[in-house]
Protein backbone atom coordinates (compact mmCIF):
# COMPACT_ATOMS: atom_id res chain seq x y z
CA UNK A 1 0.00 0.00 0.00
CA UNK A 2 1.84 3.18 -0.64
CA UNK A 3 1.69 6.75 0.99
CA UNK A 4 0.07 9.81 -0.90
CA UNK A 5 2.26 12.94 0.01
CA UNK A 6 -0.40 14.24 1.77
CA UNK A 7 0.30 11.91 4.69
CA UNK A 8 4.01 12.69 4.98
CA UNK A 9 3.03 16.04 7.32
CA UNK A 10 4.59 18.51 4.44
CA UNK A 11 3.27 21.80 3.96
CA UNK A 12 0.23 21.94 2.00
CA UNK A 13 2.01 24.25 -0.43
CA UNK A 14 5.02 21.80 -1.08
CA UNK A 15 2.51 19.06 -1.79
CA UNK A 16 1.13 21.60 -3.81
CA UNK A 17 4.10 22.13 -5.95
CA UNK A 18 4.64 18.21 -6.34
CA UNK A 19 1.28 17.55 -7.62
CA UNK A 20 1.91 20.27 -9.92
CA UNK A 21 4.93 18.95 -11.16
CA UNK A 22 3.14 15.31 -11.78
CA UNK A 23 4.35 13.54 -9.25
CA UNK A 24 1.40 11.68 -7.69
CA UNK A 25 2.92 9.38 -4.99
CA UNK A 26 6.61 9.71 -3.12
CA UNK A 27 8.89 6.88 -4.62
CA UNK A 28 10.45 4.43 -1.64
CA UNK A 29 12.96 5.99 -0.72
CA UNK A 30 11.05 9.70 -0.62
CA UNK A 31 8.73 7.57 2.12
CA UNK A 32 11.33 6.61 4.20
CA UNK A 33 13.08 9.12 4.54
CA UNK A 34 10.60 12.64 4.32
CA UNK A 35 9.39 11.89 8.01
CA UNK A 36 12.72 11.19 9.45
CA UNK A 37 14.34 14.54 7.81
CA UNK A 38 11.56 16.69 9.22
CA UNK A 39 11.97 15.79 12.49
CA UNK A 40 15.68 16.66 12.49
CA UNK A 41 17.46 13.66 12.65
CA UNK A 42 20.57 12.55 10.67
CA UNK A 43 19.96 9.67 8.13
CA UNK A 44 22.38 7.96 5.20
CA UNK A 45 20.70 7.26 2.13
CA UNK A 46 21.69 4.43 -0.01
CA UNK A 47 19.39 4.01 -3.10
CA UNK A 48 19.98 2.95 -6.83
CA UNK A 49 20.14 6.22 -9.32
CA UNK A 50 16.56 6.85 -10.51
CA UNK A 51 14.85 6.90 -7.10
CA UNK A 52 14.15 10.31 -6.43
CA UNK A 53 16.30 11.46 -3.58
CA UNK A 54 16.75 15.09 -4.29
CA UNK A 55 13.02 15.85 -3.38
CA UNK A 56 13.69 13.45 -0.36
CA UNK A 57 16.10 15.84 0.97
CA UNK A 58 15.09 18.70 -0.66
CA UNK A 59 11.40 18.99 0.55
CA UNK A 60 12.23 18.33 4.31
CA UNK A 61 14.63 21.42 3.87
CA UNK A 62 12.23 23.65 2.36
CA UNK A 63 9.17 22.48 4.63
CA UNK A 64 12.05 23.57 7.42
CA UNK A 65 12.74 27.11 6.08
CA UNK A 66 12.11 30.00 8.53
CA UNK A 67 10.74 32.97 6.02
CA UNK A 68 12.93 36.22 6.23
CA UNK A 69 16.45 35.26 7.56
CA UNK A 70 19.33 36.62 5.79
CA UNK A 71 21.43 33.44 6.52
CA UNK A 72 22.29 30.41 4.92
CA UNK A 73 19.93 27.55 6.58
CA UNK A 74 20.97 24.57 4.32
CA UNK A 75 23.56 23.62 2.70
CA UNK A 76 24.36 21.12 -0.04
CA UNK A 77 27.30 19.84 -1.23
CA UNK A 78 27.54 17.75 -4.84
CA UNK A 79 31.03 16.67 -6.62
CA UNK A 80 30.13 18.52 -9.66
CA UNK A 81 29.04 21.51 -11.29
CA UNK A 82 26.26 19.84 -13.11
CA UNK A 83 24.88 18.33 -10.47
CA UNK A 84 25.03 21.40 -8.57
CA UNK A 85 23.03 23.34 -10.96
CA UNK A 86 20.82 20.03 -10.94
CA UNK A 87 19.87 19.70 -7.39
CA UNK A 88 19.47 23.55 -7.41
CA UNK A 89 16.76 23.60 -10.09
CA UNK A 90 15.33 20.94 -8.35
CA UNK A 91 15.07 22.77 -4.98
CA UNK A 92 13.64 25.96 -7.03
CA UNK A 93 11.51 24.16 -8.61
CA UNK A 94 9.85 22.31 -5.25
CA UNK A 95 9.98 25.55 -3.16
CA UNK A 96 8.53 27.79 -6.16
CA UNK A 97 5.39 28.10 -3.78
CA UNK A 98 8.11 29.34 -1.27
CA UNK A 99 9.49 31.86 -2.58
CA UNK A 100 13.02 30.10 -1.87
CA UNK A 101 16.04 32.01 -2.67
CA UNK A 102 18.23 29.02 -3.56
CA UNK A 103 22.19 29.43 -5.23
CA UNK A 104 24.43 27.29 -6.96
CA UNK A 105 28.03 28.19 -6.57
CA UNK A 106 30.88 26.11 -8.46
CA UNK A 107 34.45 26.86 -10.16
CA UNK A 108 35.26 28.26 -13.41
CA UNK A 109 32.54 31.11 -12.56
CA UNK A 110 33.31 34.67 -11.35
CA UNK A 111 33.34 34.89 -7.86
CA UNK A 112 31.75 38.46 -8.35
CA UNK A 113 27.92 37.76 -8.91
CA UNK A 114 27.95 34.25 -6.64
CA UNK A 115 29.22 36.79 -3.78
CA UNK A 116 26.61 39.54 -4.60
CA UNK A 117 23.32 36.68 -4.43
CA UNK A 118 24.78 35.70 -0.85
CA UNK A 119 25.18 39.27 0.04
CA UNK A 120 21.45 39.78 -0.67
CA UNK A 121 20.42 36.57 1.21
CA UNK A 122 20.00 32.94 0.16
CA UNK A 123 18.41 30.37 1.60
CA UNK A 124 19.68 27.10 0.28
CA UNK A 125 23.11 26.99 -1.31
CA UNK A 126 24.02 24.27 -3.47
CA UNK A 127 27.52 24.01 -4.46
CA UNK A 128 30.83 22.10 -5.35
CA UNK A 129 33.75 21.82 -2.15
CA UNK A 130 36.46 23.40 -3.74
CA UNK A 131 34.07 26.67 -5.17
CA UNK A 132 32.26 26.56 -1.26
CA UNK A 133 35.77 26.45 0.40
CA UNK A 134 36.96 29.31 -1.92
CA UNK A 135 33.90 31.50 -0.60
CA UNK A 136 34.90 30.55 3.29
CA UNK A 137 38.58 31.79 2.73
CA UNK A 138 37.35 35.12 1.36
CA UNK A 139 34.60 34.88 4.10
CA UNK A 140 31.87 35.78 1.19
CA UNK A 141 29.99 32.17 3.11
CA UNK A 142 28.50 32.20 6.53
CA UNK A 143 27.65 28.75 7.46
CA UNK A 144 27.44 29.48 11.13
CA UNK A 145 23.60 29.34 10.76
CA UNK A 146 23.21 26.40 9.08
CA UNK A 147 20.55 23.96 10.16
CA UNK A 148 20.94 20.85 7.37
CA UNK A 149 23.70 20.19 5.30
CA UNK A 150 23.55 17.46 2.89
CA UNK A 151 26.20 15.53 1.40
CA UNK A 152 24.84 14.29 -2.29
CA UNK A 153 27.00 11.94 -3.78
CA UNK A 154 29.26 11.18 -1.49
CA UNK A 155 31.07 8.08 -2.69
CA UNK A 156 31.96 10.32 -6.34
CA UNK A 157 33.44 13.18 -3.36
CA UNK A 158 35.29 10.76 -2.37
CA UNK A 159 36.69 9.28 -6.21
CA UNK A 160 36.92 13.03 -6.69
CA UNK A 161 39.52 13.70 -3.57
CA UNK A 162 37.19 16.10 -1.69
CA UNK A 163 36.94 13.89 1.59
CA UNK A 164 39.34 16.80 3.03
CA UNK A 165 37.84 19.67 1.82
CA UNK A 166 34.25 18.36 2.94
CA UNK A 167 35.53 18.27 6.59
CA UNK A 168 36.97 21.68 6.11
CA UNK A 169 33.62 22.47 5.50
CA UNK A 170 31.72 20.52 8.08
CA UNK A 171 34.01 22.52 10.31
CA UNK A 172 32.43 25.66 9.42
CA UNK A 173 28.91 24.82 10.55
CA UNK A 174 26.86 24.75 13.63
CA UNK A 175 27.74 21.43 15.83
CA UNK A 176 24.16 20.58 16.19
CA UNK A 177 22.90 20.83 12.38
CA UNK A 178 21.60 17.93 10.88
CA UNK A 179 23.43 16.25 8.40
CA UNK A 180 21.98 14.12 5.25
CA UNK A 181 24.60 11.60 3.70
CA UNK A 182 23.63 10.08 0.25
CA UNK A 183 25.92 7.32 -1.59
CA UNK A 184 25.56 4.62 -4.12
CA UNK A 185 28.09 3.05 -2.42
CA UNK A 186 29.31 3.28 0.75
CA UNK A 187 33.31 2.18 1.02
CA UNK A 188 35.13 2.62 4.35
CA UNK A 189 36.12 6.30 4.47
CA UNK A 190 32.73 7.63 3.65
CA UNK A 191 31.89 5.07 6.80
CA UNK A 192 34.44 6.58 9.10
CA UNK A 193 33.49 10.25 7.79
CA UNK A 194 29.62 9.53 8.72
CA UNK A 195 30.86 8.19 12.80
CA UNK A 196 32.78 11.41 12.57
CA UNK A 197 30.29 13.89 11.93
CA UNK A 198 27.03 12.27 11.87
CA UNK A 199 25.16 11.56 15.14
CA UNK A 200 23.46 7.98 15.08
CA UNK A 201 22.12 8.53 11.81
CA UNK A 202 19.31 6.49 10.87
CA UNK A 203 20.17 4.38 7.98
CA UNK A 204 17.58 3.94 4.75
CA UNK A 205 18.84 1.76 2.17
CA UNK A 206 16.63 1.20 -1.23
CA UNK A 207 17.46 -2.31 -1.82
CA UNK A 208 19.11 -3.14 -5.41
CA UNK A 209 16.70 -4.89 -7.99
CA UNK A 210 17.57 -8.56 -8.28
CA UNK A 211 20.42 -7.68 -10.55
CA UNK A 212 21.93 -11.27 -11.31
CA UNK A 213 18.80 -12.80 -12.57
CA UNK A 214 18.23 -14.84 -15.98
CA UNK A 215 16.96 -11.69 -17.65
CA UNK A 216 20.37 -10.00 -17.79
CA UNK A 217 22.65 -12.19 -19.30
CA UNK A 218 26.74 -11.05 -17.71
CA UNK A 219 29.69 -12.36 -19.33
CA UNK A 220 33.36 -10.70 -20.31
CA UNK A 221 36.06 -10.52 -22.61
CA UNK A 222 39.72 -11.27 -21.76
CA UNK A 223 41.58 -8.48 -24.03
CA UNK A 224 44.83 -6.51 -23.94
CA UNK A 225 44.22 -2.96 -22.80
CA UNK A 226 45.28 -1.02 -26.14
CA UNK A 227 42.88 -3.79 -27.98
CA UNK A 228 39.77 -2.93 -26.07
CA UNK A 229 38.56 -0.75 -29.05
CA UNK A 230 38.93 -3.43 -31.35
CA UNK A 231 36.91 -6.12 -29.12
CA UNK A 232 34.13 -3.64 -28.96
CA UNK A 233 34.27 -3.02 -32.59
CA UNK A 234 34.18 -6.54 -33.21
CA UNK A 235 31.16 -6.99 -30.33
CA UNK A 236 29.09 -4.76 -32.15
CA UNK A 237 29.24 -6.41 -34.93
CA UNK A 238 27.89 -9.29 -33.76
CA UNK A 239 25.49 -8.25 -31.03
CA UNK A 240 21.86 -7.35 -31.69
CA UNK A 241 22.05 -4.19 -30.37
CA UNK A 242 18.91 -2.00 -29.94
CA UNK A 243 20.73 0.38 -27.78
CA UNK A 244 23.30 0.10 -25.79
CA UNK A 245 25.33 2.08 -23.04
CA UNK A 246 29.33 2.12 -22.56
CA UNK A 247 31.56 2.86 -19.78
CA UNK A 248 34.36 4.94 -19.51
CA UNK A 249 36.35 6.10 -16.35
CA UNK A 250 36.93 9.84 -17.55
CA UNK A 251 35.38 12.61 -19.89
CA UNK A 252 38.23 12.41 -21.86
CA UNK A 253 37.86 8.74 -22.26
CA UNK A 254 34.50 8.94 -23.15
CA UNK A 255 35.18 11.97 -26.19
CA UNK A 256 37.69 9.68 -27.35
CA UNK A 257 35.51 6.46 -27.21
CA UNK A 258 32.58 8.17 -29.15
CA UNK A 259 34.86 9.15 -31.69
CA UNK A 260 36.74 6.07 -32.38
CA UNK A 261 33.40 4.06 -32.55
CA UNK A 262 31.56 6.80 -35.05
CA UNK A 263 34.79 6.49 -36.91
CA UNK A 264 34.67 2.99 -37.21
CA UNK A 265 31.38 3.36 -38.35
CA UNK A 266 29.08 3.25 -35.43
CA UNK A 267 27.94 6.48 -34.41
CA UNK A 268 28.14 7.57 -30.65
CA UNK A 269 27.58 10.81 -28.44
CA UNK A 270 28.78 10.96 -25.39
CA UNK A 271 27.28 11.99 -22.03
CA UNK A 272 29.49 13.34 -19.31
CA UNK A 273 30.19 16.38 -17.58
CA UNK A 274 30.82 18.44 -19.97
CA UNK A 275 27.25 18.60 -21.22
CA UNK A 276 25.00 21.86 -19.53
CA UNK A 277 22.09 20.38 -18.81
CA UNK A 278 19.84 21.87 -21.73
CA UNK A 279 22.48 20.00 -23.65
CA UNK A 280 22.08 16.52 -21.73
CA UNK A 281 18.68 16.53 -21.60
CA UNK A 282 18.47 16.95 -25.64
CA UNK A 283 20.72 13.86 -25.99
CA UNK A 284 18.95 11.70 -23.64
CA UNK A 285 15.84 12.86 -25.89
CA UNK A 286 17.29 11.26 -28.65
CA UNK A 287 18.28 8.12 -26.99
CA UNK A 288 14.57 7.75 -25.77
CA UNK A 289 13.25 8.49 -29.14
CA UNK A 290 15.95 6.00 -30.52
CA UNK A 291 17.52 8.60 -33.11
CA UNK A 292 21.00 7.54 -31.51
CA UNK A 293 21.62 3.93 -30.25
CA UNK A 294 24.87 4.09 -28.31
CA UNK A 295 25.65 6.28 -25.32
CA UNK A 296 29.27 6.48 -23.88
CA UNK A 297 29.22 7.58 -20.17
CA UNK A 298 30.90 8.32 -17.36
CA UNK A 299 29.30 6.81 -13.62
CA UNK A 300 28.71 10.79 -12.56
CA UNK A 301 26.84 11.53 -15.88
CA UNK A 302 24.52 8.70 -15.63
CA UNK A 303 23.98 8.79 -11.91
CA UNK A 304 19.76 9.74 -12.48
CA UNK A 305 19.56 7.73 -16.02
CA UNK A 306 16.69 6.38 -15.79
CA UNK A 307 15.48 4.47 -19.17
CA UNK A 308 13.83 1.16 -19.68
CA UNK A 309 14.41 -0.45 -22.58
CA UNK A 310 18.64 -0.64 -22.94
CA UNK A 311 19.68 -3.44 -24.40
CA UNK A 312 23.34 -3.67 -23.80
CA UNK A 313 25.77 -2.14 -21.18
CA UNK A 314 29.21 -2.59 -22.08
CA UNK A 315 32.28 -2.07 -19.17
CA UNK A 316 34.71 -0.57 -21.28
CA UNK A 317 36.26 0.69 -18.03
CA UNK A 318 36.19 -1.30 -15.17
CA UNK A 319 34.73 0.47 -11.95
CA UNK A 320 37.15 0.45 -8.83
CA UNK A 321 34.19 0.12 -6.79
CA UNK A 322 32.43 -3.40 -7.68
CA UNK A 323 28.98 -1.93 -6.31
CA UNK A 324 29.11 0.57 -9.01
CA UNK A 325 29.39 -2.32 -11.78
CA UNK A 326 25.83 -3.39 -10.02
CA UNK A 327 24.22 0.16 -10.48
CA UNK A 328 25.61 0.05 -14.32
CA UNK A 329 23.98 -3.01 -15.35
CA UNK A 330 20.99 -2.46 -13.56
CA UNK A 331 20.26 -0.14 -16.25
CA UNK A 332 19.58 -3.24 -18.83
CA UNK A 333 17.00 -5.51 -18.32
CA UNK A 334 14.07 -3.36 -16.98
CA UNK A 335 10.32 -3.71 -17.00
CA UNK A 336 10.67 -7.33 -18.08
CA UNK A 337 12.85 -7.12 -20.73
CA UNK A 338 16.55 -9.47 -21.14
CA UNK A 339 19.26 -7.23 -21.71
CA UNK A 340 22.72 -8.03 -22.07
CA UNK A 341 25.92 -7.07 -19.71
CA UNK A 342 29.42 -7.22 -21.16
CA UNK A 343 32.71 -6.22 -19.59
CA UNK A 344 35.75 -5.88 -21.08
CA UNK A 345 38.85 -7.23 -18.81
CA UNK A 346 42.45 -5.98 -19.52
CA UNK A 347 45.04 -8.84 -17.40
CA UNK A 348 45.88 -5.88 -14.95
CA UNK A 349 41.93 -5.79 -14.17
CA UNK A 350 41.15 -9.37 -13.28
CA UNK A 351 41.27 -8.23 -9.57
CA UNK A 352 38.32 -6.00 -10.18
CA UNK A 353 36.70 -8.75 -11.96
CA UNK A 354 36.95 -11.24 -8.82
CA UNK A 355 36.04 -8.38 -6.54
CA UNK A 356 32.36 -7.83 -8.51
CA UNK A 357 32.16 -11.86 -8.96
CA UNK A 358 32.31 -11.78 -5.42
CA UNK A 359 29.90 -9.07 -4.50
CA UNK A 360 27.23 -10.82 -6.72
CA UNK A 361 28.01 -13.99 -5.77
CA UNK A 362 28.50 -15.65 -9.37
CA UNK A 363 31.10 -15.85 -11.77
CA UNK A 364 30.69 -14.15 -15.28
CA UNK A 365 31.02 -15.99 -17.94
CA UNK A 366 34.61 -15.64 -19.96
CA UNK A 367 33.69 -15.54 -23.67
CA UNK A 368 35.74 -15.25 -26.92
CA UNK A 369 35.60 -12.86 -29.46
CA UNK A 370 34.06 -13.63 -32.63
CA UNK A 371 36.57 -14.20 -35.55
CA UNK A 372 37.16 -11.80 -38.70
CA UNK A 373 35.08 -15.75 -40.17
CA UNK A 374 32.39 -15.13 -37.99
CA UNK A 375 31.83 -11.02 -38.61
CA UNK A 376 32.06 -11.23 -42.14
CA UNK A 377 29.55 -14.46 -42.17
CA UNK A 378 27.31 -12.41 -40.07
CA UNK A 379 27.41 -9.13 -42.75
CA UNK A 380 26.90 -11.77 -45.69
CA UNK A 381 24.05 -13.32 -43.71
CA UNK A 382 22.54 -9.81 -42.88
CA UNK A 383 22.82 -8.66 -46.13
CA UNK A 384 21.24 -11.67 -47.68
CA UNK A 385 18.19 -11.48 -45.29
CA UNK A 386 17.76 -7.80 -46.64
CA UNK A 387 17.73 -9.54 -50.00
CA UNK A 388 15.07 -11.66 -49.37
CA UNK A 389 12.75 -9.15 -47.67
CA UNK A 390 13.04 -7.14 -51.03
CA UNK A 391 12.31 -9.86 -53.47
CA UNK A 392 9.25 -10.65 -51.28
CA UNK A 393 8.15 -7.33 -51.69
CA UNK A 394 9.22 -6.77 -55.52
CA UNK A 395 9.03 -3.18 -55.23
CA UNK A 396 12.09 -2.31 -57.66
CA UNK A 397 10.41 -1.61 -61.17
CA UNK A 398 13.42 1.28 -61.94
CA UNK A 399 15.90 -0.93 -60.54
CA UNK A 400 14.28 -3.71 -62.87
CA UNK A 401 14.34 -1.51 -65.88
CA UNK A 402 17.86 -0.53 -65.01
CA UNK A 403 18.88 -4.16 -65.02
CA UNK A 404 17.51 -4.39 -68.00
CA UNK A 405 19.61 -1.84 -69.67
CA UNK A 406 22.68 -3.78 -69.17
CA UNK A 407 21.70 -6.75 -70.24
CA UNK A 408 20.95 -5.18 -73.29
CA UNK A 409 24.36 -4.13 -73.43
CA UNK A 410 25.45 -7.84 -73.20
CA UNK A 411 25.66 -8.54 -69.44
CA UNK A 412 25.34 -11.52 -67.94
CA UNK A 413 22.57 -11.31 -65.26
CA UNK A 414 24.39 -13.14 -62.44
CA UNK A 415 27.76 -10.74 -62.94
CA UNK A 416 24.83 -8.00 -62.58
CA UNK A 417 23.53 -9.41 -59.66
CA UNK A 418 26.86 -10.02 -58.08
CA UNK A 419 28.21 -6.31 -59.35
CA UNK A 420 24.74 -5.11 -57.59
CA UNK A 421 25.82 -6.56 -54.20
CA UNK A 422 29.26 -5.41 -54.36
CA UNK A 423 27.85 -2.27 -54.20
CA UNK A 424 25.46 -2.56 -51.75
CA UNK A 425 28.87 -3.63 -49.42
CA UNK A 426 30.38 -0.83 -49.92
CA UNK A 427 30.19 0.68 -46.43
CA UNK A 428 32.35 -2.35 -45.16
CA UNK A 429 35.41 -0.98 -46.14
CA UNK A 430 34.49 1.78 -43.47
CA UNK A 431 34.48 -1.11 -40.93
CA UNK A 432 37.77 -3.19 -41.55
CA UNK A 433 37.56 -5.95 -38.93
CA UNK A 434 40.14 -4.66 -36.20
CA UNK A 435 43.07 -6.93 -35.37
CA UNK A 436 43.15 -8.39 -31.90
CA UNK A 437 46.67 -10.63 -29.87
CA UNK A 438 46.80 -12.95 -28.04
CA UNK A 439 46.45 -11.78 -24.10
CA UNK A 440 49.87 -11.69 -22.58
CA UNK A 441 48.82 -11.67 -18.93
CA UNK A 442 51.50 -9.86 -17.39
CA UNK A 443 49.57 -8.86 -14.30
CA UNK A 444 51.32 -8.76 -10.87
CA UNK A 445 50.98 -11.53 -8.63
CA UNK A 446 48.58 -11.47 -6.27
CA UNK A 447 51.11 -11.16 -3.20
CA UNK A 448 52.28 -8.02 -5.16
CA UNK A 449 49.01 -5.75 -4.46
CA UNK A 450 47.73 -4.17 -0.88
CA UNK A 451 43.90 -3.35 -0.23
CA UNK A 452 42.19 -2.08 -3.02
CA UNK A 453 44.39 -2.73 -5.60
CA UNK A 454 47.40 -0.25 -4.13
CA UNK A 455 50.81 -2.05 -4.53
CA UNK A 456 52.53 -3.85 -1.15
CA UNK A 457 55.91 -2.14 -0.05
CA UNK A 458 58.68 -3.60 -2.12
CA UNK A 459 56.48 -4.43 -4.87
CA UNK A 460 57.42 -2.82 -8.17
CA UNK A 461 55.34 -0.44 -9.34
CA UNK A 462 54.34 0.91 -12.64
CA UNK A 463 54.75 4.44 -11.73
CA UNK A 464 57.27 5.97 -15.20
CA UNK A 465 53.85 5.13 -17.90
CA UNK A 466 49.88 5.94 -17.83
CA UNK A 467 48.09 2.69 -18.80
CA UNK A 468 45.52 5.05 -20.44
CA UNK A 469 45.40 5.42 -23.92
CA UNK A 470 46.16 9.04 -25.04
CA UNK A 471 48.05 9.91 -21.76
CA UNK A 472 51.18 10.79 -20.20
CA UNK A 473 52.46 10.80 -16.89
CA UNK A 474 54.25 13.83 -15.60
CA UNK A 475 55.74 14.05 -12.18
CA UNK A 476 55.73 16.90 -9.52
CA UNK A 477 58.28 16.80 -6.30
CA UNK A 478 55.65 17.52 -3.61
CA UNK A 479 53.55 14.56 -2.35
CA UNK A 480 51.76 13.97 0.98
CA UNK A 481 53.81 15.28 2.96
CA UNK A 482 53.36 18.11 1.61
CA UNK A 483 49.67 18.32 2.46
CA UNK A 484 49.05 17.82 -1.26
CA UNK A 485 45.55 17.15 -2.51
CA UNK A 486 44.27 16.01 -6.21
CA UNK A 487 42.05 19.37 -6.33
CA UNK A 488 45.51 21.07 -5.88
CA UNK A 489 46.84 19.05 -8.59
CA UNK A 490 44.29 19.57 -11.01
CA UNK A 491 43.50 23.77 -10.20
CA UNK A 492 47.32 24.29 -10.65
CA UNK A 493 47.71 22.33 -13.66
CA UNK A 494 44.69 23.59 -15.38
CA UNK A 495 45.49 26.94 -14.34
CA UNK A 496 48.76 27.67 -15.44
CA UNK A 497 48.77 25.58 -18.29
CA UNK A 498 45.78 26.65 -19.76
CA UNK A 499 44.23 22.93 -19.92
CA UNK A 500 40.72 21.97 -19.10
CA UNK A 501 41.04 20.46 -15.55
CA UNK A 502 38.07 17.56 -16.75
CA UNK A 503 40.90 16.54 -19.49
CA UNK A 504 43.51 15.28 -16.62
CA UNK A 505 43.65 11.95 -15.47
CA UNK A 506 44.36 9.48 -12.67
CA UNK A 507 46.65 11.45 -10.00
CA UNK A 508 48.96 8.85 -7.57
CA UNK A 509 50.00 10.98 -4.34
CA UNK A 510 53.04 9.25 -2.83
CA UNK A 511 55.02 10.50 0.29
CA UNK A 512 57.34 13.29 -1.31
CA UNK A 513 56.03 13.10 -5.01
CA UNK A 514 52.91 12.98 -7.12
CA UNK A 515 52.28 11.62 -10.34
CA UNK A 516 49.40 12.82 -12.93
CA UNK A 517 48.42 11.69 -16.17
CA UNK A 518 47.87 14.56 -18.74
CA UNK A 519 46.26 14.11 -22.06
CA UNK A 520 49.32 13.54 -24.05
CA UNK A 521 48.33 16.75 -26.76
CA UNK A 522 48.58 18.81 -23.68
CA UNK A 523 51.96 17.62 -22.70
CA UNK A 524 53.42 20.39 -24.32
CA UNK A 525 51.82 23.08 -22.85
CA UNK A 526 52.31 21.86 -19.50
CA UNK A 527 56.44 21.36 -19.82
CA UNK A 528 56.30 24.94 -21.01
CA UNK A 529 55.09 26.18 -18.13
CA UNK A 530 57.13 23.95 -15.66
CA UNK A 531 58.48 27.24 -14.22
CA UNK A 532 55.45 28.74 -12.88
CA UNK A 533 53.42 25.88 -10.79
CA UNK A 534 52.78 26.54 -7.30
CA UNK A 535 50.34 24.78 -4.44
CA UNK A 536 49.71 27.18 -1.46
CA UNK A 537 52.05 29.66 -2.69
CA UNK A 538 55.10 26.69 -2.89
CA UNK A 539 57.12 26.20 -6.05
CA UNK A 540 56.29 23.07 -8.17
CA UNK A 541 58.83 21.24 -10.55
CA UNK A 542 56.80 19.36 -12.81
CA UNK A 543 58.33 16.91 -15.23
CA UNK A 544 58.07 13.81 -17.57
CA UNK A 545 57.96 11.03 -15.06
Amino acid sequence: MTTPFTDLDLRPELVQAVAALGYAEPTPIQAALIPVMLTGADVIGQAQTGTGKTAAFALPILNNLESGQRHVQALVLCPTRELALQVAGAVGQYGQTCAVRVLAVYGGQPYGPQISRLNRGVDVVVGTPGRLLDLLERNALNLGHVRTVVLDEADEMLSMGFIEDIEAILTQTPSGRQTALFSATLPAPIRRLADRYMRTPHSIQVQHEQLTVAAIEQRYYLVNASEKMAALTRLFEVEPITSALIFARTRLGTAELANELTRRGFPAETLNGDLSQEARERTLGRFRQNQIKVLVATDVAARGLDIDDISHVFNYDLPDDPEIYVHRIGRTGRAGKTGVAITLVAPREKRLLRQIESLIRQPLTRTTLPTPEDIQSRRENELLEEMHVWLGRARYRRERELVARLMEEGHDPLEIAAAALKLARADEKQRPIAAVSEVQDRGPRRNEWGPRGSPRPGAPTPEKASHEAGMVRVSLNLGRVHGIRPNDVVGTIAFHADIPGNTIGKIHIRDKHTLVDVPEKFLPQVLAKAGTFRIRQQPVNVKLA
